[in-house]
């Protein structure tokens, strides 16, 4: 009974150190309503990782190692002016291949990055040649207010492969549309999870697919506290709304809809469950 019982002892011992990246959320669930993460998300092969910068937890991220891109990243939208921090240096997760590293985010070597980083997630080289393609942040510096808020957003498992017609043109002048509306209307914490379809086309590097491109990005908002004098042409966005664009150099306008909109989106295209819910219980807060 002894050793069955040390035995015991020792696998959990050797799960908990080799458990490198948070599995649960839970040093990050203060970024998600209610602490729970969007419902119904298939987590085979896929890793949760609170973004730590600075020591300090910054948001949360479902990051695919395969695929070298986060699914979604999830953030408590803080007031800002919308000011970039555009001259911090591109950051790695260390979590991703080390046990050993510490939880914080790294700035990439100058000598490039080593097998073992680029095996788990994508690096500054997969985006040297990538013709017509930005680094396009899930959660984005513009929605965020302290430096070290600011800093945390540069890291490539925030990042996905976004046009530059999509990204200029269309989705950073929503994100300025988002920042704006809940800044005056939104009394209490916003939280907002903002994530991406696939459908199979990549960056390549070497011949080898490196970062795969997303077909659309997404995002939607939860503000259960809000101000009721919001103006009757967007009252009907509160507590929660939604929107989407795809991804293109084409046909990439920004479409804001309802979550339940979005969430049949992606039902229809990611392996996700047919119960796939956005926020806790639509964002409607208990009373």
């Amino acid at each position: 009974m002894f050793s069955l019982s040390l035995l015991s002892a020792l696998l959990l011992l050797s799960f908990l150190v080799q458990a490198s990246v948070d599995e649960s959320f839970r040093d990050c669930s203060q970024f998600l309503y209610h602490q729970r993460p969007p419902r119904g998300v298939r987590l085979d092969g896929l890793h949760t990782i609170c973004q730590h910068y600075d020591s300090e937890p910054r948001y949360a991220t479902l990051y695919d190692p395969a695929r070298h891109i986060p699914l979604y990243s999830a953030y408590t939208f803080k007031g800002s002016a919308g000011e970039k921090m555009d001259s911090h240096p591109w950051m790695y997760e260390p979590q991703l291949f080390s046990t050993s590293e510490t939880g914080n985010m790294q700035p990439f070597p100058q000598t490039g990055a080593d097998q073992h980083l680029e095996q788990t997630q994508a690096v500054l080289a997969d985006y040297t040649d990538a013709l017509g393609y930005e680094r396009g942040q899930l959660t984005p510096d513009q929605h965020q207010s302290s430096p070290g808020d600011k800093a945390a957003t540069y890291t490539l498992t925030n990042v996905v492969p976004m046009t530059r017609e999509f990204l200029r043109n269309h989705w950073e002048p929503h994100l300025d549309t988002i920042r704006q509306r809940l800044n005056n209307y939104c009394h209490g914490t916003a939280y907002i999870v903002t994530g991406i379809t696939t459908a199979g086309h990549a960056i390549r590097r070497g011949n080898i697919n490196r970062v795969t491109i997303p077909k659309h990005i997404w995002s939607a908002y939860c503000c259960p506290d809000f101000d009721p004098g919001v103006p009757y042409d967007i009252r009907y966005k509160f507590p929660s709304y939604a929107v989407y664009g795809l991804n293109d150099v084409l046909d990439n306008y920004v479409n804001e809809v309802s979550p339940k909109r979005l969430e049949a989106l992606v039902k229809r295209e990611m392996p996700v469950d047919q119960d796939f819910q956005l926020f806790h219980s639509n964002c409607i807060s208990a009373m």
